[in-house]
């Protein structure tokens, strides 16, 4: 609300849901509101306006309004879409405090491949479909540095329908069709690089927009 001040934009949703008339609730109410906006580095402008902050601090508002009633999964729709990388950093750096500090889960959508590539975990869609899933961790080198290691997995569908990375596709030239190996241990797919008469052990050739040739174990 353009007329309420960042507290009273945050505190909003506690009051329209009621139970303000038990005793000790408002100074409840007052606590979870400053705690929220200290935890997202706004308690120092709490009593301003919305026209008197930045793009990014307005947004940390938005984001302690959606917090303010205690949900289990915040959902985030294109939080960066409109703001510069810096500021978009800081959203994205707000979005961790929430889940380290507040215990959030975040679930965002989003274009912004910074965003995606800042999480634990990225789920692509791809031509109306998911297409690959990377998992994310912290991990420690023997010397004690830490870096984060992603792995990347193609998501099948409960059809056996799988979409995989373009950049497989391009680098081998597959196109309308591949032949398919079941080995022991994984699935292979191969070019079909002669004709739909050839034969590689007992392959089973599949039409298919978009295919790649590579193993991949359950």
């Amino acid at each position: 609300m353009p007329f309420l001040t960042a507290v009273q934009n945050v505190a909003l949703p506690t009051q329209l849901k009621g139970g303000g008339s038990r005793r000790g609730a408002g100074a409840r109410r007052a606590a979870r509101v400053a705690e929220i906006l200290d935890a997202l580095e706004m308690g120092d402008l709490a009593h301003r306006l919305p026209a008197h902050l930045s793009g990014g601090q307005q947004q940390r508002v938005a984001i302690a309004v959606a917090m303010a009633d205690d949900p289990r999964v915040l959902p985030a729709d294109e939080p960066t879409g409109e703001l510069d990388s810096e500021t978009a950093a800081a959203v994205s750096e707000t979005f961790r405090t929430v889940r380290k500090e507040l215990g959030v889960t975040v679930v965002i959508v989003t274009h912004d491949p910074m965003v995606a590539g800042e999480v634990r975990r990225t789920v692509a869609i791809r031509d109306g479909r998911t297409s690959s899933e990377v998992l994310r961790r912290l991990v420690t080198d023997e010397h004690g540095a830490e870096s984060i290691s992603e792995r990347e997995y193609v998501v099948l569908d409960h059809s056996g329908r799988r979409q995989l990375p373009p950049k497989f596709l391009e680098a081998l030239g597959m196109q309308h069709r591949v032949a398919v190996d079941l080995a022991p241990d994984r699935i292979e797919l191969r070019p079909d690089r002669r004709g739909s008469s050839a034969t590689v052990g007992t392959p089973v050739g599949c039409r298919a927009r978009r295919r790649s040739a590579v193993g991949y174990r359950p």
